[in-house]
């Protein structure tokens, strides 16, 4: 498949529109359809309303049970019963640092329409892991092992890894997001030492030597992510048949030069914002690092709930937060995926039942730490900055059946007309509870996301899916059959449930 092919040149009637559309700044997927709604005060107030605590989508989780229960009965909380969740709860936090690599929008105000053709997005619109590598030694030098400059740094937690620390503890790395809670923070620290176990890889068979060692070893991470994300997690959320849908007869309405992709708002603002229904509200971190400690929270495992007001101006929170080192903030990789060993957990369907802790976000984990506070308010407030169209229209403009005003009756009293013109994120979240039973996305949201992530992939030069699809895992050293999943990628890594036991 040749470079033009995996591009996907788009047609005449779109084409000039992805044009003019920079790399550098959002873009829309579908720009020929009206916003789903005025940004007045009243729809401001309907949107506030359904996102509040207590709201439409607040799941009431019962709180007051404590962590250790939320998530050893899963009859404590909406969504979350584990004999129906498709994918375990690991997949959320590789989703949410998968957005982390492609799209950061710094510069919008939430609820103000803003042209996304005027916004910067700070990350590069590509699966490249700037997140990871930033600039690269010469351009991100504060990233590198100044002892050995192919190699990034990584430091110590106490008992394991954590990402390096100023002297305020503020995490140094190339997106400050990925230090928002322990489990995103620890796929960040597996993805530095996957990549130096590489460079210490590629020198022992002699393949290259000095910046060339890096350079290698950044491929060889990168390809291998990629794989990931197109052979397992895009599956899990989409459904692997519109995969093979997407990958067989072409992306109609995300496609981009080649080259030349860009983030559209459709997937930032709405659609990839899924994930936020399949966080939980409560994880076990590890089985074996709080000995001696409050049994409330399981000791000597470390249960924590997501975010907890409590845990404010601790030093070791009592929540699962980022931003914080002690000996027992560590990720136990068995909780999150499936090793085998009877541990793992499954996360929350993907429906409107939002987790209880995610309406009440400490301030630190807001990127321009201003409120709201409730994450479903941002989500919803952010249609009306994109000016986004309804799922509705989405539908339409995709030839499914949307769905119907009765779907969506719930809305109907707030008088805006939402039962009939949907806020994108609220009918993604629907859609996937109706159309699929939470398991994956539903057509509209699984289209939107396939369509991007594919894209993503087939317009990069750098992939291997649009430079060498006859590529196939290597690693763990000696892999030539092909299969190379998360499993495989955290043994790598060095931080699976085998090589801590050992």
């Amino acid at each position: 498949m040749g470079a033009a092919a995996v591009g996907g040149l788009a047609p005449p009637a779109v084409r000039s529109a992805y044009a003019q559309t920079s790399p550098q700044v959002f873009g829309r997927m579908f720009p020929n359809l009206p916003a789903f709604a005025p940004a007045n005060d009243r729809v401001r107030a309907a949107l506030r309303d359904i996102g509040k605590p207590g709201g439409l989508l607040d799941a009431r989780d019962n709180l007051a049970v404590g962590p250790v229960q939320l998530i050893l009965d899963p009859n404590q909380s909406a969504g979350n019963p584990d004999n129906a969740a498709p994918h375990t709860a690991g997949t959320t936090f590789m989703g949410q640092f998968l957005d982390h690599d492609m799209t950061f929008d710094t510069t919008s105000r939430l609820g103000v329409p803003t042209p996304p053709e005027q916004s910067p997005n700070a990350r590069t619109p590509s699966f490249d892991l700037d997140s990871v590598y930033g600039g690269g030694p010469t351009g991100s030098p504060q990233l590198y092992d100044p002892r050995d400059r192919a190699k990034l740094r990584i430091e110590s937690g106490g008992l394991f890894e954590d990402m390096p620390r100023d002297g305020a503890g503020v995490a140094i790395m190339g997106d400050p997001r990925n230090d928002e809670n322990l489990m995103l923070g620890a796929l960040h620290c597996a993805f530095i030492l996957f990549h130096n176990n590489a460079v210490d890889l590629v020198r022992r068979q002699n393949w290259f030597i000095g910046s060339r060692a890096f350079a290698e070893a950044r491929r060889l991470t990168t390809w291998h992510y990629h794989w990931l994300i197109l052979k397992q997690f895009l599956p899990q959320f989409v459904g692997q048949a519109t995969v093979d849908n997407v990958l067989r007869n072409g992306r109609r309405f995300y496609r981009p030069p080649f080259g030349r992709a860009f983030m559209p708002v459709e997937f930032q603002g709405a659609a990839y914002r899924f994930g936020h229904s399949m966080v939980r509200p409560s994880y076990r971190a590890n089985r074996t690092g709080d000995p001696g400690g409050n049994p409330d929270t399981g000791a000597p495992a470390f249960f924590g709930f997501i975010f907890d007001p409590a845990a404010d101006g601790q030093a070791d929170p009592v929540d699962l937060r980022g931003n914080a080192r002690a000996a027992r903030r560590f990720i136990g990789w068995e909780t999150f995926f499936d090793f085998g060993d009877g541990e793992v957990r499954r996360n929350k369907l993907i429906d409107t039942n939002l987790s209880t802790p995610l309406f009440n976000l400490p301030l630190v984990t807001i990127p321009d730490g201003s409120p709201p506070t409730s994450l479903p308010q941002r989500n919803l407030l952010r249609g009306l900055t994109w000016s986004l169209p309804s799922g509705q229209a989405i539908a339409q403009a995709m030839r499914v059946a949307p769905l119907s005003p009765n779907n969506l009756r719930e809305l109907a009293g707030y008088g805006v007309g939402f039962e009939r013109s949907t806020p994108l994120f609220y009918y993604v979240l629907k859609e996937a509870e109706m159309l699929a039973g939470g398991r994956t996305l539903g057509p509209v949201g699984g289209r939107i996301v396939a369509e991007v992530f594919i894209g993503l992939l087939q317009a990069d030069p750098n992939s291997w899916v649009a430079t060498r699809p006859s590529f196939r895992p290597t690693l763990p050293e000696g892999n030539r059959g092909g299969s190379f999943t998360i499993n495989d990628f955290l043994r790598f890594a060095g931080v699976d449930p085998a090589s801590r036991a050992g």
